[in-house]
C-alpha cells in the first residue's frame, strides 16, 4: 500500500495532477484500460470556468458550474481520486510529495491549469479582484453588492460614485464577457434594486493595454464587440495600461485616472508551476513547461503536459497552444490513447489540433463567434455560444439547471443570485488574500 492507500496494482500507474478540462479529458480516456490512475487536485470539484463571470454578476450559483470529480470518473475501475496539494515532484524517485502523504508514479501527467498573472504588480494582486476560481468569483460577487449597500450609506458624492465604479482590466474573453454582464445588471436590475439610489451614475470601464479588444479573436469580432459595449454603455479605453491601484484609485501610463472601489484584474495568466518541475530548459516564459508533439516534458519520457501548463511549439503555434479548454481537452484525449499505445509498446501518434472557433457573448442577443470557416456576430451568434457552453458542461442536471436559470433571466431580465453569503469587504488583507488564491 501506498502512503495515499491506494494499492498495488500489476498495471502501470498514471498519475494525473489538476482535474480541469485536460486532466478529465484524460482519466476519462483511461477508463477501462490497462493502467491504475490517480488524480489528485486540491478540490474535489471540477469547475466550469468559462461561466465564471456569470457566477460573479448573480446569474447563476457556483453549484451549476461545478461537478464532483469524483461523480465524473464513478465507476471506472483502477480508478482513485485524492484530495492533495501537491508540494513537489522528485523526477529522479519518481515520486510526488503532497500535503496527505508521497505516491509513486509510473507515468505522470501535469495538467495544473493556470492562475491569475499579475505580472508583479504587487498592489494590484493586493488590493484587486480576480476571477480565476469559484471562491474568487463568490468574493467579486459579495464585494459587488456591499459596494451598492455602502452607496446608500454615504452622503459623500465622490465616495459614492467611486462605489459605483467598476474597472475591469483586460480586453479578452473574460473581460468583455464581465463587462458586458455588469452593463446589463446596471441597466435591468439596480434601478429595481436600488430605487433611491441613482444607479445611472454607474460606471462600467474596460481597460486594455493592447489597440483592439479580443486579440485572439478576428478583427471583425473585434469591432463588433466594441460597439456591443458601447451600446451597452460600458466605457472602453484602448491602449491604456494600469500602473497601481492603491485600493481607492487606478493610474495608469496615459494619466487617466479610475476612482473606484472594484477593479478586477483579467488581463493575463500563467501556468501553475510545481517544484521540481521549475527550472531547467523546459520551463518557459508564463511558467509553461516545454513538451514535445507527444506531450513529453522535454528531457524525460515518463512526465508529459497537458492543457494551460504545456508549451507545445509548432509552425501554427509559435508560443504553444492558446489557454483555452479545447487545447486541453484534444490533448488530453490524445495522451489518453498514447499512454496506452506506450504502455502496449506500440510508437506514439503526434498531437494535432482541430481549431474549432472561438467565441465570447457580450449580454443579451449579443455575441461574437469565429469559426474556421465563418464568422458571425448577433443573436445567432449569441445562440450558438449558449449551445456550445451547455454542451461542454458536466453533468445533466448542470445543463438543466443553467438552461432554466438562461431561460428564466432573458424573459424576466433578472439575476436572482443576487446574494451576500459571506461578506467579504469587512476582512483583513492577510485574510482576504488568502481567499483569493484558494
Amino acid at each position: 500500500m501506498s502512503s495515499m492507500n491506494i494499492p498495488q496494482s500489476s498495471f502501470p500507474r498514471v498519475v494525473i495532477i489538476g482535474g480541469g478540462f485536460g486532466g478529465i479529458a484524460l482519466a476519462k480516456k483511461l477508463s477501462n484500460k490497462e493502467a491504475q490512475v490517480v488524480l489528485l487536485d486540491k478540490h474535489n470539484y471540477h469547475n466550469f470556468q468559462p461561466l465564471l463571470y456569470q457566477v460573479s454578476t448573480g446569474g447563476l450559483e457556483p453549484d451549476s458550474i461545478a461537478y464532483p470529480i469524483r461523480k465524473v470518473l464513478q465507476g471506472y475501475p483502477n480508478f482513485f481520486f485524492r484530495l492533495a496539494n501537491v508540494q513537489e515532484v522528485d523526477t529522479e524517485q519518481k515520486s510526488i510529495l503532497t500535503n496527505i502523504g508521497d505516491i509513486h508514479y509510473d507515468y505522470l501527467v501535469v495538467a495544473t491549469g493556470s492562475e491569475t498573472n499579475y505580472f508583479g504588480n504587487k498592489s494590484i494582486e493586493t488590493k484587486g479582484m480576480a476571477m480565476k476560481t469559484i471562491p474568487q468569483s463568490l468574493n467579486l460577487r459579495s464585494l459587488i453588492l456591499e459596494n451598492f449597500e455602502q452607496a446608500l450609506l454615504t452622503d459623500d458624492l465622490h465616495e459614492r460614485d467611486a462605489l459605483m465604479n467598476f474597472v475591469i482590466v483586460g480586453g479578452g474573453p473574460t473581460g468583455v464577457e464581465l463587462a458586458g454582464a455588469l452593463a446589463e445588471i446596471k441597466k435591468g436590475i439596480l434601478p429595481k434594486d436600488y430605487p433611491d439610489l441613482d444607479t445611472r451614475r454607474a460606471q462600467i470601464n474596460l481597460v486594455q493595454a493592447g489597440d483592439r479588444l479580443l486579440p485572439a479573436m478576428s478583427e471583425v469580432a473585434s469591432k463588433k464587440a466594441e460597439q456591443f459595449l458601447e451600446g451597452l454603455g460600458v466605457n472602453v479605453w484602448k491602449n491604456v495600461r494600469v500602473a497601481e491601484y492603491d485600493g481607492k484609485r487606478v493610474t495608469t501610463n496615459t494619466n487617466t485616472v479610475f476612482d473606484t472601489a472594484t477593479l478586477v484584474w483579467a488581463a493575463g495568466v500563467q501556468a501553475v508551476r510545481i517544484k521540481g518541475l521549475d527550472a531547467g530548459d523546459f520551463f518557459c516564459r508564463g511558467n509553461r513547461l516545454k513538451v514535445n508533439q507527444f506531450h513529453q516534458v522535454e528531457g524525460f519520457e515518463e512526465i508529459f503536459a497537458i492543457g494551460d501548463v504545456a508549451q507545445m511549439e509548432s509552425e501554427t503555434f509559435p508560443k504553444g497552444h492558446p489557454m483555452m479548454a479545447q487545447p486541453a481537452i484534444q490533448q488530453g484525449r490524445n495522451l489518453g490513447e498514447n499512454l496506452v499505445r506506450m504502455i502496449d509498446g506500440k510508437p506514439m501518434k503526434p498531437f494535432i489540433y482541430r481549431d474549432k472557433g472561438s467565441m465570447a457573448t457580450v449580454g443579451r442577443n449579443k455575441a461574437v463567434v469565429d469559426l474556421p470557416k465563418f464568422k458571425f456576430q448577433g443573436v445567432f451568434a449569441w445562440f450558438v455560444w449558449m449551445f456550445v457552453h451547455l454542451y461542454f458542461l458536466i453533468g445533466f442536471r448542470n445543463r438543466v439547471v443553467v438552461f432554466i436559470n438562461w431561460v428564466y433571466n432573458y424573459i424576466r431580465f433578472d439575476r436572482e443570485a443576487r446574494l451576500i453569503i459571506r461578506p467579504f469587504k469587512k476582512q483583513n488583507q492577510a485574510e482576504r488574500k488568502s481567499l483569493m488564491q484558494d
